[in-house]
């Protein structure tokens, strides 16, 4: 292969990863594509492509539909619910990179897109993310551009009902988790309902592996009984340290024991916590 084939794979790499993991939720899968997408590149570089670019993005966006849809039917026998496998940002990382990243793929973002088809996933990651140009993305999906249009369309509207906000300051995301997580720890039922919202969310995955709750809890009354009633039953909440978790801030414990988890929140625009998403299965939890 010519030298210059490997380089302009090596440069599109990172953007190709990126798409991957938003359309999969999971880095090992992402990584997977990619190198399937560098297989055929080596193959179809020697002979030649106009957009080696859109060729990249098309053939990882179509293996991405394909592995989305094979992972479907895996987490329809998940135990409990399956959130994304989160990334733990670079420390050195500018604010407005992690900023960024939040944004983009934030935890909120990616557990919303599972309710999309994979077609619909595509086309609003494509669209919605990396701008893409809608004479692109009906290269990409072999569509029309009026089919692209209503699929992000629809994809925009199932996003918006699921998770409303997607713009979360991180200064202020970081204040309300350590004081929940101050309150919490010191069992202060009072302040844990007064920093939730009415209608908050909490969404725990242990994959069976952990002891985790089966279903979303619903409503600040109930997630602050069992949040609370878990907490009182740790002896040692001081392994508790701060991360920043797809470019947005989270607490954890990462020691290797059965208490590990991750936990980062959103708030709403009166300032309260209204969803939060606590990770323990230890097979998607990073080891620190």
């Amino acid at each position: 292969m010519k030298v210059d084939a490997v380089d302009i794979f090596q440069s599109e790499r990172q953007r190709l990863i990126a798409l991957a993991y938003r359309m999969l939720g999971e880095r090992s899968a992402a990584e997977d594509v990619v190198q399937e997408v560098w297989l055929r590149w080596s193959g179809a570089a020697a002979q030649g492509i106009d957009n080696p670019s859109g060729w990249l993005h098309r053939v990882t966006t179509r293996l991405a539909i394909d592995a989305l849809r094979s992972a479907r039917h895996r987490r329809e026998v998940y135990v409990g619910p399956w959130l994304p496998e989160p990334l733990l940002s670079d420390n050195q990382a500018s604010p407005e990179d992690s900023f960024a990243l939040a944004q983009e793929c934030q935890l909120a973002l990616l557990w919303a897109m599972e309710r999309l088809t994979p077609e619909e996933r595509a086309a609003f990651i494509l669209r919605q993310v990396f701008d893409t140009e809608y004479s692109e993305l009906a290269d990409i999906l072999d569509k029309t551009e009026s089919a692209c249009r209503q699929l992000v369309s629809r994809a925009a509207k199932q996003v918006r009902s699921a998770r409303p906000r997607f713009d979360p300051d991180p200064n202020e995301t970081l204040i309300m988790l350590t004081r929940f997580a101050q309150a919490t720890a010191a069992q202060d039922h009072k302040t844990v309902l007064a920093l939730l919202a009415p209608d908050v969310v909490a969404i725990s995955d242990g994959g069976g592996k952990v002891r985790a709750a089966f279903r979303p809890l619903n409503g600040a009354q109930e997630v602050a009984q069992v949040l609370l009633s878990i907490a009182a039953g740790k002896s040692d909440l001081s392994g508790l340290r701060v991360v920043s978790v797809n470019g947005a801030p989270a607490i954890a414990i990462l020691s290797g024991g059965e208490d590990d988890m991750l936990c980062t929140v959103a708030t709403n625009d009166q300032g309260q916590i209204d969803w939060i998403y606590i990770l323990r299965n230890p097979d998607k939890l990073p080891m620190h």
